[in-house]
């Protein structure tokens, strides 16, 4: 598995090595013991949640209360997504920044999401199968987001699906609002 770090700390993209043959591939998914020696980082999965998606659903950008957070491993195990990373935590030297990573059923690539960073998705293909491991259960009070489509993160949505989101995610708050509520996750450093 190569592990590379994203210019957001606490996000990084997992490559597989895929090994392909008569009967089809075989990869490791994850491996905790080569992602904590590339890392410093374990993930203790205490929920895993898959979700099948409409080309266009967008889910977040969400994130759960710091202390205790929520991590994430995330995965496209059909079709194809467009995973989304937003640091939230106010105080940290990338606040507000953006990154994407496509993940699909043909690189097999993983993404890791380190408490208080803002996570969502958009999938690219009807049908698309996105799962995640999580490091703690899901606790409605805990859980919040920020506006998917505020211009102010500049999330390059893709163009050639039209963006579906739930009611909740469309009345979220901009980044704005949530950082002038003080709503968002500080830095830990």
């Amino acid at each position: 598995m190569n592990v590379q770090e994203l210019s957001i700390a606490g996000a990084f993209v997992l490559d597989p090595v895929v090994r392909p043959d008569e009967r089809g591939e075989f990869f490791e998914l994850f491996k905790g013991t080569a992602f904590r020696a590339a890392t410093g980082r374990g993930l203790v999965v205490a929920q895993t949640n898959v979700s099948v998606n409409r080309a266009g659903a967008v889910r977040g950008i969400h994130y759960a209360d710091v202390p205790p957070g929520q991590a994430k491993l995330v995965a496209c195990l059909h079709g194809s997504a467009l995973d989304v990373i937003v640091d939230l935590r106010v105080g940290s030297p990338t606040f507000g920044a953006v990154e994407t990573v496509r993940l699909d059923d043909e690189a097999h690539r993983t993404v890791y999401v380190a408490e208080g960073l803002g996570h969502g998705f958009c999938a690219l293909t009807d049908g698309a199968v996105v799962a995640y491991h999580v490091s703690s259960e899901y606790n409605p009070s805990a859980e919040h987001g920020v506006d998917p489509l505020d211009p102010d993160l500049g999330i390059d949505w893709p163009s050639e699906v039209q963006p579906i989101l739930s009611e909740k995610d469309t009345a979220a708050p901009s980044l704005a609002e949530a950082l002038a509520a003080g709503a968002l996750p500080r830095w830990l450093g």
